[in-house]
């Protein structure tokens, strides 16, 4: 994720935050300055909000470290104000797995919760839990709170937590995936529906849920049901086959020609017969902002792995979202023969869905 800066690494895992995090901090201790806090209470909320973005760190790490144990690994953890991100490979194909994904960031914070409850209780024989709050208190206790509260909204049965995606798996161990995925999805904005009802009496915070939820299931029944849609379909069918490619040592005003001259965005680079890589277009312009005189091969990603045109696309077009890349080219018997491309994949799916899947599947290579 751009903008982001490298805290270091947990079992190859690379730990992130997003630089708004930093403004978050900043935020916290001049609101705390300006309403007359002390600065050891300011000093005691700016460690309690870096000890909960730990504890969610720990939460990301639950589902990264399970996903490894099925063969899933994971690109990197990203810390946001709004709290983590994972960003795994993929879900897993199998229900029960998923379910297990799902169940072990949510259960990493009850473990966290029941070890300072544990603490507090030696420590502190007169507290209980009732009395305390997330805003106010001493540091531990406040922690633990926050712990309970994160188990209880990640379980909440809605897209995109963690509770969604346990209701998938489970109902996906009854029916079908994509039907399983929609149903999940249909009660998660159900529920966002409530929210959003409640928020406007109660607390206007709960529309914002609510919308982040609805957003939430409708992205995630929307990609269930591409990636269905996609399912048989050789990527030959759908790649495009009238291209331009650059090479090596071409210039970086070559490229720019190209570019102008058509409705590519992303280049194959060659080097003699063979893919090198791809030139993207935002490389490109960020080399032009510099303007450093380089070449095509300077700045090309060679990270980007081709899709074969007898492979399913389903297959190559999950490989264009692991990668954050818009195009992968195609090869054929090792030889260059088309593009995949995001906005393609999305026409793709609009002339199939006009004319019908099944004449679209015979389609030859």
């Amino acid at each position: 994720m751009t903008w982001s800066l490298q805290l270091g690494r947990i079992a190859g895992i690379r730990l992130q935050v997003h630089f708004t995090f930093l403004i978050l901090i900043g935020w916290i201790v001049l609101s705390g300055l300006r309403g007359g806090n002390s600065q050891s209470v300011v000093a005691t909320n700016v460690l309690f909000v870096l000890g909960l973005f730990g504890c969610i760190m720990l939460h990301e790490l639950g589902h990264a470290l399970t996903a490894r144990r099925f063969g899933i690994l994971t690109k990197d953890i990203t810390l946001l104000p709004i709290g983590g991100v994972a960003r795994l490979e993929r879900m897993p194909d199998d229900p029960r797995q998923e379910l297990w994904v799902a169940l072990a960031g949510p259960a990493v914070n009850v473990v966290l919760a029941i070890a300072l409850y544990s603490w507090l209780l030696l420590t502190n024989g007169g507290f209980t839990v009732t009395e305390q709050t997330v805003s106010t208190g001493p540091l531990l206790e406040r922690l633990l709170v926050a712990n309970i509260v994160l188990v209880l909204f990640n379980m909440l049965p809605a897209f995109p937590m963690d509770g969604g995606r346990v209701l998938r798996a489970t109902l996906a161990m009854r029916m079908e995936y994509t039907k399983a995925t929609q149903t999940a999805a249909s009660i998660g904005q159900a529920m966002a529906a409530i929210f959003a009802f409640i928020g406007f009496f109660v607390n206007p915070f709960l529309i914002f849920i609510a919308l982040f939820v609805w957003i939430g299931a409708a992205q995630e029944a929307s990609m269930v049901q591409i990636k269905s849609s996609l399912n048989g379909i050789p990527v030959g069918a759908a790649m495009i086959t009238d291209f331009k490619t650059v090479s090596l040592q071409d210039s970086l005003d070559q490229a720019v020609g190209l570019i102008l001259g058509g409705s590519q965005q992303d280049f194959p680079v060659m080097d003699g017969d063979k893919v090198a890589g791809v030139l993207t277009r935002d490389a490109l312009l960020l080399a032009l902002a510099k303007r450093e005189p380089r070449s095509v091969g300077d700045i090309m990603r060679s990270d980007i792995r081709p899709a074969d045109a007898s492979e399913m696309l389903q297959t190559a077009f999950q490989r264009l979202q692991e990668c954050a890349c818009h195009t992968v080219p195609v090869l054929q018997n090792g030889r260059l023969v088309g593009l995949l491309t995001t906005d393609n994949v999305g026409e793709f799916l609009m002339i199939q869905a006009a004319v019908g899947k099944g004449r679209l599947a015979t389609t030859a290579v």
